[in-house]
Protein backbone atom coordinates (compact mmCIF):
# COMPACT_ATOMS: atom_id res chain seq x y z
CA UNK A 1 0.00 0.00 0.00
CA UNK A 2 0.48 1.24 0.53
CA UNK A 3 3.98 4.14 0.74
CA UNK A 4 5.98 1.00 0.01
CA UNK A 5 3.29 -0.94 2.58
CA UNK A 6 2.76 -4.24 1.49
CA UNK A 7 3.48 -1.34 2.36
CA UNK A 8 5.34 -5.23 1.85
CA UNK A 9 3.44 -0.66 2.99
CA UNK A 10 2.54 -0.72 3.46
CA UNK A 11 3.18 -2.90 2.47
CA UNK A 12 4.10 2.62 3.94
CA UNK A 13 5.56 0.20 1.56
CA UNK A 14 6.72 -3.35 1.85
CA UNK A 15 9.27 -4.30 -0.68
CA UNK A 16 9.85 -7.62 -1.01
CA UNK A 17 7.10 -10.64 -2.03
CA UNK A 18 7.34 -12.48 1.05
CA UNK A 19 5.85 -11.55 4.35
CA UNK A 20 7.86 -11.05 7.27
CA UNK A 21 5.73 -11.52 10.37
CA UNK A 22 7.08 -11.07 13.62
CA UNK A 23 4.63 -12.31 16.17
CA UNK A 24 6.48 -10.54 19.14
CA UNK A 25 8.97 -7.63 19.63
CA UNK A 26 11.08 -10.36 21.61
CA UNK A 27 11.41 -12.35 18.53
CA UNK A 28 12.95 -8.98 16.71
CA UNK A 29 15.37 -8.32 19.41
CA UNK A 30 16.41 -11.40 19.03
CA UNK A 31 16.99 -11.30 15.59
CA UNK A 32 18.74 -7.61 15.62
CA UNK A 33 20.74 -8.37 18.42
CA UNK A 34 22.73 -11.85 16.64
CA UNK A 35 23.27 -9.44 13.52
CA UNK A 36 25.84 -7.24 13.58
CA UNK A 37 -17.34 10.63 -5.29
CA UNK A 38 -20.59 11.72 -2.99
CA UNK A 39 -21.43 10.05 0.25
CA UNK A 40 -24.35 8.28 -0.55
CA UNK A 41 -25.47 5.41 1.83
CA UNK A 42 -22.97 7.15 4.41
CA UNK A 43 -22.68 8.36 8.01
CA UNK A 44 -21.82 11.46 8.38
CA UNK A 45 -21.91 11.77 12.07
CA UNK A 46 -19.22 8.55 12.20
CA UNK A 47 -15.59 8.19 11.49
CA UNK A 48 -14.94 5.44 8.87
CA UNK A 49 -12.43 2.63 9.96
CA UNK A 50 -10.74 0.99 7.52
CA UNK A 51 -8.51 -1.98 7.33
CA UNK A 52 -6.07 -3.01 4.91
CA UNK A 53 -5.92 -7.23 5.18
CA UNK A 54 -3.00 -8.33 3.14
CA UNK A 55 -3.04 -12.54 3.53
CA UNK A 56 -0.95 -13.19 0.53
CA UNK A 57 -1.28 -16.69 -0.15
CA UNK A 58 -2.70 -17.30 3.58
CA UNK A 59 -6.63 -18.31 3.97
CA UNK A 60 -8.09 -16.23 6.00
CA UNK A 61 -9.60 -18.29 9.44
CA UNK A 62 -12.65 -18.30 10.94
CA UNK A 63 -12.86 -15.32 13.78
CA UNK A 64 -9.41 -13.78 12.70
CA UNK A 65 -11.17 -10.56 11.75
CA UNK A 66 -12.73 -8.32 14.00
CA UNK A 67 -15.80 -7.12 11.81
CA UNK A 68 -17.56 -4.80 14.47
CA UNK A 69 -14.94 -3.05 15.08
CA UNK A 70 -14.06 -2.23 11.34
CA UNK A 71 -16.10 0.05 8.85
CA UNK A 72 -14.30 -1.13 5.72
CA UNK A 73 -12.58 -3.88 4.59
CA UNK A 74 -9.80 -3.04 1.14
CA UNK A 75 -8.84 -6.69 0.69
CA UNK A 76 -5.09 -6.80 -0.54
CA UNK A 77 -4.00 -6.98 -3.28
CA UNK A 78 -5.18 -7.62 -7.05
CA UNK A 79 -2.98 -7.35 -10.09
CA UNK A 80 -3.46 -6.22 -13.50
CA UNK A 81 -2.54 -8.60 -16.49
CA UNK A 82 -3.55 -7.99 -19.63
CA UNK A 83 -4.93 -4.63 -18.89
CA UNK A 84 -7.19 -6.26 -16.72
CA UNK A 85 -7.92 -7.00 -12.84
CA UNK A 86 -7.27 -10.60 -11.67
CA UNK A 87 -6.60 -12.56 -8.38
CA UNK A 88 -2.97 -11.47 -6.56
CA UNK A 89 -3.02 -14.88 -4.37
CA UNK A 90 -4.05 -18.11 -4.30
CA UNK A 91 -6.79 -18.63 -1.63
CA UNK A 92 -8.34 -14.78 -3.03
CA UNK A 93 -11.77 -16.01 -4.22
CA UNK A 94 -12.16 -17.93 -0.68
CA UNK A 95 -10.73 -15.08 1.52
CA UNK A 96 -13.17 -12.74 -0.40
CA UNK A 97 -15.81 -14.56 0.11
CA UNK A 98 -14.98 -15.02 3.85
CA UNK A 99 -14.50 -11.32 4.32
CA UNK A 100 -18.05 -10.87 2.49
CA UNK A 101 -19.38 -13.12 4.64
CA UNK A 102 -18.35 -11.10 7.47
CA UNK A 103 -21.39 -8.83 7.09
CA UNK A 104 -23.81 -11.36 8.70
CA UNK A 105 -21.96 -9.87 11.92
CA UNK A 106 -21.55 -6.35 10.52
CA UNK A 107 -23.89 -5.55 8.32
CA UNK A 108 -23.03 -1.70 7.58
CA UNK A 109 -19.28 -3.17 7.00
CA UNK A 110 -18.07 -2.59 3.40
CA UNK A 111 -15.42 -4.97 1.44
CA UNK A 112 -13.14 -3.86 -1.15
CA UNK A 113 -10.46 -5.27 -3.28
CA UNK A 114 -7.14 -3.30 -3.12
CA UNK A 115 -5.71 -3.20 -6.95
CA UNK A 116 -2.19 -2.46 -7.11
CA UNK A 117 0.46 -1.86 -4.42
CA UNK A 118 3.67 -1.08 -4.02
CA UNK A 119 4.99 -4.26 -5.91
CA UNK A 120 2.28 -4.06 -8.86
CA UNK A 121 1.54 -0.78 -9.65
CA UNK A 122 3.71 -1.18 -13.06
CA UNK A 123 1.03 -1.98 -15.17
CA UNK A 124 -1.06 1.04 -14.40
CA UNK A 125 0.72 3.48 -16.42
CA UNK A 126 -0.36 1.61 -19.59
CA UNK A 127 -3.70 0.24 -18.46
CA UNK A 128 -4.85 3.98 -18.17
CA UNK A 129 -3.17 5.44 -21.42
CA UNK A 130 -5.83 5.38 -24.02
CA UNK A 131 -9.82 5.63 -23.40
CA UNK A 132 -9.95 1.97 -24.81
CA UNK A 133 -7.17 0.58 -22.34
CA UNK A 134 -9.25 2.16 -19.76
CA UNK A 135 -12.45 0.46 -20.83
CA UNK A 136 -10.90 -2.79 -20.79
CA UNK A 137 -9.97 -2.44 -17.42
CA UNK A 138 -13.15 -1.27 -15.83
CA UNK A 139 -15.17 -4.22 -17.65
CA UNK A 140 -13.01 -6.41 -15.63
CA UNK A 141 -13.65 -4.56 -12.81
CA UNK A 142 -17.41 -4.66 -13.50
CA UNK A 143 -16.90 -8.30 -13.54
CA UNK A 144 -14.55 -8.60 -10.94
CA UNK A 145 -16.82 -6.60 -8.51
CA UNK A 146 -19.80 -8.96 -9.53
CA UNK A 147 -18.56 -12.32 -9.12
CA UNK A 148 -17.07 -11.56 -5.80
CA UNK A 149 -20.21 -9.49 -4.39
CA UNK A 150 -17.91 -6.87 -3.70
CA UNK A 151 -18.67 -2.93 -2.54
CA UNK A 152 -15.82 -1.47 -4.43
CA UNK A 153 -12.49 -0.56 -5.78
CA UNK A 154 -9.55 0.74 -3.85
CA UNK A 155 -6.75 2.02 -6.44
CA UNK A 156 -3.49 1.87 -5.03
CA UNK A 157 -0.97 3.05 -7.99
CA UNK A 158 2.16 3.81 -6.37
CA UNK A 159 2.64 6.21 -7.89
CA UNK A 160 1.36 8.20 -11.07
CA UNK A 161 4.23 9.88 -13.24
CA UNK A 162 7.00 8.81 -10.79
CA UNK A 163 8.60 6.05 -10.33
CA UNK A 164 7.58 3.18 -7.69
CA UNK A 165 8.77 -0.57 -7.54
CA UNK A 166 9.13 -0.46 -10.99
CA UNK A 167 9.94 2.05 -12.82
CA UNK A 168 7.41 2.41 -15.81
CA UNK A 169 5.53 5.79 -16.08
CA UNK A 170 5.68 8.29 -18.10
CA UNK A 171 4.17 12.18 -17.74
CA UNK A 172 0.48 11.04 -18.96
CA UNK A 173 -0.34 9.26 -16.16
CA UNK A 174 -1.31 12.67 -14.11
CA UNK A 175 -4.56 13.54 -16.72
CA UNK A 176 -4.82 9.56 -17.29
CA UNK A 177 -4.95 8.85 -13.20
CA UNK A 178 -7.94 11.31 -13.50
CA UNK A 179 -9.54 10.09 -15.98
CA UNK A 180 -9.20 6.55 -15.03
CA UNK A 181 -11.24 7.19 -11.92
CA UNK A 182 -13.70 9.58 -13.37
CA UNK A 183 -14.84 6.82 -16.22
CA UNK A 184 -14.76 4.03 -13.24
CA UNK A 185 -17.41 6.42 -11.75
CA UNK A 186 -19.76 6.58 -14.50
CA UNK A 187 -19.49 2.37 -15.12
CA UNK A 188 -19.98 2.41 -10.99
CA UNK A 189 -23.41 4.98 -11.25
CA UNK A 190 -24.62 2.43 -13.91
CA UNK A 191 -23.89 -0.81 -12.04
CA UNK A 192 -25.65 0.56 -8.85
CA UNK A 193 -28.95 0.76 -11.03
CA UNK A 194 -28.55 -3.15 -11.61
CA UNK A 195 -26.90 -4.61 -8.66
CA UNK A 196 -28.79 -2.34 -6.46
CA UNK A 197 -26.11 -1.46 -3.74
CA UNK A 198 -23.63 1.16 -3.87
CA UNK A 199 -20.03 0.41 -5.07
CA UNK A 200 -17.26 2.95 -3.97
CA UNK A 201 -13.92 3.66 -5.18
CA UNK A 202 -11.36 4.86 -3.26
CA UNK A 203 -7.62 5.77 -3.28
CA UNK A 204 -4.41 5.03 -1.23
CA UNK A 205 -1.88 8.13 -1.96
CA UNK A 206 1.21 9.08 -0.99
CA UNK A 207 1.59 11.54 1.76
CA UNK A 208 4.26 14.02 -0.18
CA UNK A 209 4.33 17.10 -2.23
CA UNK A 210 5.54 15.16 -5.12
CA UNK A 211 2.80 12.96 -5.45
CA UNK A 212 0.57 15.83 -5.35
CA UNK A 213 2.49 17.93 -8.23
CA UNK A 214 2.13 14.62 -10.65
CA UNK A 215 -1.85 13.86 -9.94
CA UNK A 216 -5.04 16.25 -10.20
CA UNK A 217 -6.24 15.80 -6.84
CA UNK A 218 -8.40 18.68 -7.12
CA UNK A 219 -10.34 16.57 -9.94
CA UNK A 220 -9.87 12.94 -8.51
CA UNK A 221 -11.43 13.53 -5.58
CA UNK A 222 -14.86 13.79 -7.40
CA UNK A 223 -15.10 11.03 -8.65
CA UNK A 224 -13.77 9.02 -5.08
CA UNK A 225 -15.65 8.42 -1.77
CA UNK A 226 -12.31 8.49 0.14
CA UNK A 227 -8.49 9.86 -0.26
CA UNK A 228 -6.65 6.74 1.84
CA UNK A 229 -4.02 8.83 2.91
CA UNK A 230 -0.51 7.18 3.45
CA UNK A 231 1.00 8.65 5.67
CA UNK A 232 3.29 6.79 7.21
CA UNK A 233 7.16 5.99 5.91
CA UNK A 234 8.22 9.37 6.26
CA UNK A 235 11.65 7.70 7.26
CA UNK A 236 12.76 4.43 6.38
CA UNK A 237 15.68 2.58 7.41
CA UNK A 238 15.88 1.66 3.09
CA UNK A 239 15.98 5.27 2.22
CA UNK A 240 16.78 7.09 5.07
CA UNK A 241 20.62 7.15 7.26
CA UNK A 242 19.35 9.08 9.15
CA UNK A 243 16.70 7.95 12.14
CA UNK A 244 13.56 9.69 12.57
CA UNK A 245 9.63 9.20 12.73
CA UNK A 246 7.96 7.40 10.16
CA UNK A 247 4.53 8.56 11.46
CA UNK A 248 4.83 11.72 12.76
CA UNK A 249 1.34 13.36 13.90
CA UNK A 250 2.90 17.15 13.76
CA UNK A 251 6.15 18.35 12.45
CA UNK A 252 9.05 18.37 15.29
CA UNK A 253 11.59 21.56 15.26
CA UNK A 254 14.17 19.55 15.46
CA UNK A 255 13.24 17.38 12.03
CA UNK A 256 15.90 17.37 9.61
CA UNK A 257 12.70 16.65 6.62
CA UNK A 258 10.25 18.94 8.46
CA UNK A 259 7.35 16.59 7.73
CA UNK A 260 4.10 15.06 9.58
CA UNK A 261 0.81 13.63 8.83
CA UNK A 262 -0.57 17.42 10.02
CA UNK A 263 1.82 18.86 6.97
CA UNK A 264 0.50 16.27 4.58
CA UNK A 265 -3.24 16.90 5.35
CA UNK A 266 -2.70 20.29 4.90
CA UNK A 267 -1.22 19.89 1.39
CA UNK A 268 -3.91 17.78 0.76
CA UNK A 269 -6.87 20.31 1.59
CA UNK A 270 -4.82 22.99 -0.64
CA UNK A 271 -4.61 20.91 -3.10
CA UNK A 272 -8.26 20.81 -3.39
CA UNK A 273 -8.93 17.68 -1.31
CA UNK A 274 -12.02 17.86 1.40
CA UNK A 275 -11.00 17.40 4.95
CA UNK A 276 -14.32 15.50 4.55
CA UNK A 277 -12.82 12.90 1.77
CA UNK A 278 -9.66 12.28 3.35
CA UNK A 279 -9.05 9.29 5.88
CA UNK A 280 -5.39 9.47 7.81
CA UNK A 281 -3.46 6.70 7.24
CA UNK A 282 -1.50 5.09 9.91
CA UNK A 283 1.00 1.99 10.83
CA UNK A 284 0.45 -1.03 12.58
CA UNK A 285 4.33 -1.97 12.32
CA UNK A 286 7.75 -0.40 13.13
CA UNK A 287 11.16 0.57 11.38
CA UNK A 288 14.31 -0.12 12.56
CA UNK A 289 17.82 1.27 12.65
CA UNK A 290 21.26 0.13 14.02
CA UNK A 291 24.50 0.65 14.55
CA UNK A 292 22.71 4.60 15.90
CA UNK A 293 24.56 5.92 18.53
CA UNK A 294 23.64 7.48 21.80
CA UNK A 295 22.79 10.81 21.24
CA UNK A 296 19.19 12.21 21.27
CA UNK A 297 18.21 8.67 22.79
CA UNK A 298 19.07 7.73 18.80
CA UNK A 299 16.72 10.16 17.06
CA UNK A 300 17.57 12.26 14.22
CA UNK A 301 20.53 10.24 14.34
CA UNK A 302 23.39 8.70 11.88
CA UNK A 303 21.79 4.72 12.00
CA UNK A 304 22.28 1.81 8.97
CA UNK A 305 19.68 -0.55 7.86
CA UNK A 306 19.14 -3.76 9.86
CA UNK A 307 17.84 -7.54 8.70
CA UNK A 308 14.06 -7.98 9.19
CA UNK A 309 13.91 -3.69 9.93
CA UNK A 310 10.23 -3.71 9.09
CA UNK A 311 8.21 -5.20 12.00
CA UNK A 312 4.25 -5.85 13.27
CA UNK A 313 3.52 -4.53 15.99
CA UNK A 314 3.61 -7.88 17.68
CA UNK A 315 2.15 -10.01 20.82
CA UNK A 316 4.09 -7.91 23.09
CA UNK A 317 5.95 -4.50 23.02
CA UNK A 318 6.52 -4.58 26.91
CA UNK A 319 9.61 -7.47 25.97
CA UNK A 320 11.32 -4.66 24.24
CA UNK A 321 11.57 -2.71 27.64
CA UNK A 322 12.50 -5.59 29.77
CA UNK A 323 14.94 -6.38 27.13
CA UNK A 324 16.91 -2.99 27.54
CA UNK A 325 14.86 -0.44 25.44
CA UNK A 326 13.82 2.62 26.64
CA UNK A 327 10.53 3.93 25.50
CA UNK A 328 10.68 7.95 24.87
CA UNK A 329 8.00 10.11 24.24
CA UNK A 330 8.44 13.03 21.55
CA UNK A 331 5.69 15.99 22.60
CA UNK A 332 6.18 17.65 19.35
CA UNK A 333 5.42 14.89 17.02
CA UNK A 334 3.46 13.28 19.49
CA UNK A 335 4.72 9.77 18.42
CA UNK A 336 6.81 7.67 20.87
CA UNK A 337 9.94 5.93 19.79
CA UNK A 338 12.30 3.05 21.46
CA UNK A 339 15.99 3.36 21.80
CA UNK A 340 18.65 0.52 23.79
CA UNK A 341 21.77 2.13 24.26
CA UNK A 342 23.62 -0.97 24.95
CA UNK A 343 22.26 -2.07 21.40
CA UNK A 344 22.10 1.03 19.66
CA UNK A 345 18.83 0.29 17.99
CA UNK A 346 16.70 2.76 17.14
CA UNK A 347 12.92 1.73 16.86
CA UNK A 348 10.06 3.89 15.51
CA UNK A 349 6.49 2.87 16.00
CA UNK A 350 2.80 3.25 16.66
CA UNK A 351 1.19 2.32 19.67
CA UNK A 352 -2.39 3.28 21.76
CA UNK A 353 -0.99 6.31 22.90
CA UNK A 354 -0.35 7.97 19.88
CA UNK A 355 -3.23 6.32 18.19
CA UNK A 356 -5.39 8.28 20.33
CA UNK A 357 -4.12 11.55 19.71
CA UNK A 358 -4.45 10.89 15.73
CA UNK A 359 -8.11 10.02 16.22
CA UNK A 360 -8.14 13.23 18.35
CA UNK A 361 -7.02 14.68 15.34
CA UNK A 362 -9.15 13.40 12.78
CA UNK A 363 -12.33 14.66 14.74
CA UNK A 364 -11.27 18.16 15.34
CA UNK A 365 -9.73 18.49 11.82
CA UNK A 366 -13.52 17.00 10.58
CA UNK A 367 -11.49 14.41 8.82
CA UNK A 368 -13.17 11.09 7.30
CA UNK A 369 -11.78 8.38 9.92
CA UNK A 370 -8.76 6.37 9.87
CA UNK A 371 -6.59 3.75 7.79
CA UNK A 372 -4.38 1.52 8.67
CA UNK A 373 -1.74 -1.15 7.33
CA UNK A 374 -2.14 -3.85 7.85
CA UNK A 375 -4.52 -5.89 9.81
CA UNK A 376 -2.24 -8.47 10.77
CA UNK A 377 0.27 -6.62 12.15
CA UNK A 378 -1.56 -6.06 15.29
CA UNK A 379 -1.65 -9.40 16.78
CA UNK A 380 -2.52 -8.15 20.24
CA UNK A 381 -5.83 -5.97 19.15
CA UNK A 382 -4.33 -3.39 20.70
CA UNK A 383 -4.08 -0.64 18.12
CA UNK A 384 -7.45 -1.42 16.75
CA UNK A 385 -8.84 -1.34 20.58
CA UNK A 386 -7.11 2.63 20.33
CA UNK A 387 -8.37 3.27 16.95
CA UNK A 388 -11.99 1.92 17.60
CA UNK A 389 -12.24 3.56 20.99
CA UNK A 390 -10.38 7.01 19.75
CA UNK A 391 -13.04 7.56 16.98
CA UNK A 392 -16.57 5.75 18.16
CA UNK A 393 -16.30 3.86 21.01
CA UNK A 394 -19.43 1.64 21.14
CA UNK A 395 -19.59 -1.02 24.21
CA UNK A 396 -21.31 -3.50 21.95
CA UNK A 397 -17.93 -4.21 20.21
CA UNK A 398 -15.48 -4.89 23.09
CA UNK A 399 -16.50 -8.60 22.92
CA UNK A 400 -16.04 -8.93 19.32
CA UNK A 401 -12.96 -11.52 18.84
CA UNK A 402 -9.48 -10.43 17.61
Amino acid sequence: MLQSHEREHGEQRIATNTRVLFRSWLLLIGCLCSCPASFAGASAAKAVIVAYVFPQNNAIRAGEIAAQKLTRINYAFANIQGGRIVNGFANDDRNMAALVALKQENPSLTVLVSVGGWLWSGAFSDMALTRQSRGIFIASVAGFMDRHQLDGLDIDWEYPGLPGAESHFRPEDKRNYTLLLKELRMRFDQLEKKLHRRLYITVATGASSEFLAHTEMDKVQKYVDTVNLMAYDYYEPSSDAVTGHHAPLFTSQYDPKKISADNSVQEYEQAGVPAAKIVLGVPFYGHVWGEVPDTNHGLFQPGKEVPHGYAQYGDSPEAMLKNGFIRYWDPIASVPFLYNPEKRIFVSYEDPESLALKCKYVLDRKLRGVMFWDYEGDATGALLDAVNAGLHSNPNTQGASK
